[in-house]
Order: C-alpha cells, then sequence, then structure tokens
C-alpha cells in the first residue's frame, strides 16, 4: 500500500504533504486539550504548526516509503481535565478527525477542478490534492485502529465502561510491542497487516470524498 512513486515530481510533492499532515494532526490532539484545560501541550511547545515540534524520523519515513506513519505523541495531563475518561476520547478523536477533514477539502477541491476542466489532471496543483488526499486518509485510518499508542486506543477507552478498566490497562501495556512488531512484519516480509486494513476502507473513502471520481 505504498504511497511512494518513482516520480521525482511526486517525491518532492510528498515530503511536505506528509510534514503538514502529521504536524496538522498533533496539532490538533493539543488544540483539543488546551479547549479541555490541559495547558501541557502548549507549555511543551507542542501547540504549533510548527514539523519541528511534532515530527518523529522514523514515523515519517515509515510513511513514505510504506503508507503509514506517526509523528511524536502530544504530551497530556488527565489531571487537568474535568472528565478524564470522556475528555481523552475527543483529545486522541482530533487527530485522525483533523486528517479527514483535511482529505475531505483536499477531496472536494480536487473534484471541483478535475469536473470544471478549470486544470490539467497532470498540474502540479492537482499533484498536491491527491498527495494530500492520500497521506492524511492514511493518517486517520491508521490512527484510528484501537492498538496502544495509537489514537483509536483513547477512543476505544472512552467508549467502553468502566468496568473494563483492567483489561485495558494490560492491553496498554502490550500494545506497543504488538503493534511494534506488525511494523518490523509489515517492513520485513510480503505481508503488510496494516495494507489489509487501510486499503479498502480508503478506497470507499477516496470514493466519497472525491465524489466518485477517484
Amino acid at each position: 500500500m505504498g504511497i511512494i512513486s518513482l516520480d521525482p515530481a511526486v517525491q518532492v510533492i510528498l515530503i511536505p504533504v506528509i510534514i503538514f499532515a502529521l504536524s496538522f494532526h498533533e496539532f490538533s490532539h493539543g488544540w483539543m486539550a488546551h479547549r479541555y484545560g490541559d495547558p501541557t501541550a502548549k507549555n511543551a511547545g507542542r501547540l504549533t504548526l510548527n514539523p519541528m515540534a511534532h515530527l518523529d524520523i522514523f514515523g515519517s519515513i515509515a510513511l513514505y516509503l510504506m503508507g503509514f506513519g506517526w509523528a511524536k505523541p502530544v504530551p497530556v495531563d488527565p489531571r487537568y481535565l474535568t472528565n478524564p475518561k470522556r475528555d481523552m476520547m475527543w483529545i486522541a478523536l482530533a487527530g485522525p478527525v483533523s486528517n479527514l477533514i483535511v482529505a475531505l477539502i483536499s477531496g472536494i477541491l480536487l473534484s471541483v477542478l478535475l469536473r470544471l476542466g478549470l486544470i490539467g489532471s497532470q498540474s502540479p496543483l492537482i499533484m498536491v490534492l491527491i498527495m494530500s488526499l492520500q497521506i492524511n486518509l492514511v493518517l486517520a485510518i491508521f490512527n484510528f485502529i484501537p492498538i496502544p499508542p495509537l489514537d483509536g486506543s483513547r477512543i476505544l477507552e472512552g467508549l467502553i465502561p468502566y468496568k473494563y478498566h483492567n483489561e485495558l490497562v494490560k492491553f496498554e501495556y502490550y500494545g506497543p510491542r504488538i503493534l511494534m512488531g506488525l511494523i518490523v512484519l509489515s517492513m520485513f516480509t510480503r505481508f503488510n497487516i496494516f495494507a489489509v486494513i487501510i486499503s479498502p476502507i480508503m478506497t470507499i473513502f477516496l470514493k466519497l470524498f472525491t465524489f466518485g471520481i477517484y
């Protein structure tokens, strides 16, 4: 499911698109946490779109080469939150939802420009919109996977009743190891479990967000 292309023009466009998508994702976490009363991200200098505050080298390379990736997690202190269980769910949700919004905007612009013939299909702007659509969808779907420390695990925690808290704590301990194992498996074998999960969902959203032209 890799997004990398041998076309030099695509590679030049891909890097800033990845940087913005990752930075906006983490900024959105920090913005939502600040909205719920937690200043931790702001105090740590993470309430910014400056990519130097957010990028994780390994996660960025993974997104470039394999089609899934991540940035440095924004710090959140639940002690500042009025309702930690509920608020943490919304803070986690803010990241992938921000990528869905960018993907939707990219898809709408792409559809309008191509349908009205306002610009050539090989123009740099069209390439930017296609890359933005793809990258942001990948980030959103990948982060919805409910394996710690991905956002999906925090969203799931906010939805599951308190009586299952102990089981979730155990899963949080093993989750990062499971995730890293799946990443290594995807990197060094031909079986990319993330492609199996992400690709069919992505196909649906590509059609929805571009009104069927993709």
